[in-house]
């Protein structure tokens, strides 16, 4: 087994920079279209035999040095009873969105092995095929929130700022459900398996920082300090976090995830004695190789002071990127750190 990326989460000397990126597994590969042009999204996520093939994918073929389940972070809200449907043109759908008490009314706090134990047994399927650690993962109760609230992804998040604003009791209400939920979801991932868990935050950049410390931030703090005892590394990702990051040091995360707004340099300062993540622009993949490797040495001697670093995207890998520019990345890593 290779343990490098666990042992970057515990701020451990590694022989080189381990290395993975957030949405490894997904559109740009053709293998993985492949899988998916006879199912539908919702319905491969539901499907073990292919999740593992898809988790696979991207190790295989990019030499990863971990692998992260292939799964969505709204298959929980399903669980709660928002019926949900992925829509190619408009992405994830909840026909019946949260904003009054009988809509939270009607969400329940499901038992994670009998409403999603399909998510339990791709883990536990991954682990007999890896030689990489698996990560497991849940979508922060904020990020979830507004996708129940809004129905759907959202420019504005106007549904979502009027709750917390004019009906702060509601939204907290919400907020204690999905969170309830969100523990229990991935504390059984970790009986099942998985090796590190990660909570994605994709919309914290949309509230200032007294307000990500008011609505937010606690409910994270409490899942992160339900899973302590599973001994595992825990990663707190909060996307277009930059402003928030004084604040983020405070979730109890062994991992804080960067994206591409901050210097590396700086976010190493400011999260102190704790490993980091990140945080290349996605987009920069799309540079000429010779520049692709200069801007990740510029991005590995930043980071050397790093108490644990681990290589990642400042967010997914985009479905349009050449697979053969991400392999660039991977191996212009393992090269420059020393592997």
């Amino acid at each position: 087994m290779n343990t490098t990326f666990l042992q970057a989460c515990r701020g451990e000397k590694t022989e080189y920079t381990p290395v993975w990126m957030m949405r490894q597994a997904g559109r740009y590969l053709p293998e993985y279209q492949k899988v998916r042009g006879g199912i539908s999204f919702l319905d491969l996520c539901k499907t073990p035999d292919l999740c593992v093939e898809v988790t696979l994918q991207p190790v295989n073929r990019l030499n990863m040095d971990a692998a992260i389940l292939f799964s969505d972070i709204l298959i929980p809200m399903e669980a709660m009873g928002a019926g949900l449907e992925f829509n190619e043109g408009r992405g994830p759908v909840f026909h019946q969105t949260i904003r009054d008490q009988a809509g939270l009314d009607r969400l329940i706090v499901p038992d994670p092995e009998a409403s999603m134990g399909f998510v339990m047994e791709t883990i536990r399927l991954l682990r007999r095929e890896l030689k990489v650690p698996l990560i497991g993962f849940a979508g922060a109760p904020f990020t979830c929130a507004t996708y129940l609230i809004e129905g759907g992804s959202s420019k504005t998040f106007w549904e979502t700022k009027k709750m917390m604003f004019t009906q702060p009791g509601l939204f907290h209400g919400l907020m204690e459900k999905i969170t309830l939920c969100t523990l229990a979801y991935l504390q059984a991932q970790a009986r099942a398996g998985a090796q590190a868990l990660q909570i994605f935050d994709s919309w914290a950049g949309i509230l200032a920082p007294c307000d990500f410390e008011e609505f937010a931030l606690p409910y994270v703090q409490r899942i992160i300090a339900g899973l302590k005892d599973t001994k595992l590394p825990l990663i707190y990702f909060a996307n277009n976090g930059a402003t928030l990051l004084d604040l983020a040091v405070l979730s109890g995360a062994d991992v804080l995830g960067i994206d591409w707004r901050i210097n590396i340099r700086e976010a190493i300062r400011r999260v102190g004695p704790r490993a980091i993540q990140g945080n290349l622009d996605p987009f920069a993949l799309l540079l000429p190789a010779p520049e692709l490797r200069a801007r990740i040495k510029r991005l590995l001697d930043a980071a050397a002071d790093a108490h644990g670093y681990i290589f990642n995207l400042g967010h997914g890998i985009h479905q349009f990127t050449p697979p053969d520019q991400a392999k660039c990345a991977v191996d212009a890593v393992h090269e420059l750190s020393g592997r």
